[in-house]
Formats: structure tokens, C-alpha cells, sequence
């Protein structure tokens, strides 16, 4: 028979975590910087970097994150998980560094073969090329597109959630997706085409 004077014991909230129950939404504490940063900080780098900022002003880009949740984290309220409300900021800070006028466009190129390589440093090269075809395509993809592509394909965002970042209703969110997987699958077969056409 249990024992109901004994109370059970809560369990451990995430952080940014919404508090379960009834009292949902009233006083709970809220993460500090440190603990969104300790925890989001390769979410944020991996995110910028799908978003088309390229990999030498990748650090420059998730400090501007990270400033802009300073300034907003006493704001956050945590209607939504904050994983999805630090991939709002990614994204407008994102679509802020492209538009800059100083930013050239560059297209990935694959490195040269080093002269002697290890195993793991083949590895490391075939992780490498990839991750530049990945960014190669999703820049050819329009901003709408490509954001939605990401935060379902790529970061497993439920479609509900995604249409909220991108401010669109959720059957538009499901029509970006659905062209921008079309053209994803169009360009690896062009790519693979190329690769056989080189050999």
C-alpha cells in the first residue's frame, strides 16, 4: 500500500524547461547566460552555420547571439522551449550577417588532398568535404526555404514550432519544405553527376 504522507520527489527541470502541471508559467526560475550558453553553445555554431554564415565569421556571429540573449534572456517566458527561441535569434542574426554589404558571396570549394594521410585524418577530410557540399546546396536554397529545411530536416524542429520561428502558417511552412527538399534532392543528383563525370 503506498504511502501518501510521503511526497514524492520533483523532477529535474532543463533548463529553459516550462515547469509541468498546474502551476505552468508562474514563478520559475529562469537559466542564467551561463547555463544557455554551456549547454546551446555548439546548437548555436552548428545553426549559424547551416544558415549560410561562413566558417571564418561563424565565432564572430554566435558571440552577437549570445549578446543578444543577454539582453533578452530576462524577457524570455518560456512559451516556447528555449532551444526554439535561441534559433529565432539565430536566425534573424543569420539573415542580418548575409545582408551586410561588406559580405561577399563565396562558394565551398573541396580542399586539396594533403601529400600523407592518416586514417582518422582521411576521416577527418571525407567529415570535412562533406559538411561544404551540405553548405553548398543549402546556399543555393532562398532564405524561407532554407531556414525551414533546416529547423525540420536538420535540427528535428516539429513542424508546429518551425511555422512559429518563421512567423508563416503552417501549411506554407509545409510547402517551403516540400520545394526545398525538391531542390535538395535535384542538386545532390547534379553533384553526384559532376563527381562521376570528373572520375
Amino acid at each position: 500500500m503506498t504511502d501518501n504522507s510521503t511526497p514524492s520527489s520533483p523532477r529535474t527541470q532543463q533548463v529553459g524547461e516550462a515547469p509541468a502541471g498546474p502551476g505552468r508559467g508562474i514563478l520559475r526560475p529562469r537559466p542564467t547566460l551561463r547555463q544557455v550558453f554551456d549547454e546551446y553553445a555548439r546548437f548555436v555554431w552548428r545553426t549559424v552555420r547551416h544558415l549560410g554564415v561562413r566558417e571564418a565569421d561563424i565565432e564572430d556571429v554566435c558571440q552577437e547571439v549570445f549578446l543578444t540573449v543577454h539582453r533578452k534572456l530576462d524577457d524570455f517566458e518560456g512559451r516556447s522551449s528555449l532551444r526554439t527561441w535561441l534559433y529565432g535569434i539565430c536566425l534573424r542574426t543569420a539573415s542580418d550577417y548575409r545582408r551586410r554589404a561588406h559580405v561577399r558571396r563565396e562558394f565551398a570549394v573541396e580542399d586539396p588532398m594533403p601529400r600523407a594521410q592518416a586514417p582518422e585524418q582521411h576521416d577527418e577530410l571525407q567529415r570535412r568535404q562533406a559538411r561544404q557540399r551540405l553548405a553548398a546546396i543549402l546556399d543555393q536554397l532562398d532564405d524561407h526555404k532554407r531556414a525551414v529545411f533546416v529547423l525540420y530536416e536538420i535540427e528535428e524542429i516539429p513542424m508546429k514550432e518551425v511555422a512559429k520561428i518563421v512567423g508563416c502558417p503552417l501549411q506554407t511552412a509545409y510547402s517551403r519544405l516540400h520545394a526545398a527538399r525538391a531542390r535538395v534532392i535535384q542538386l545532390v543528383e547534379e553533384s553526384a553527376s559532376n563527381d562521376e563525370v570528373t572520375k
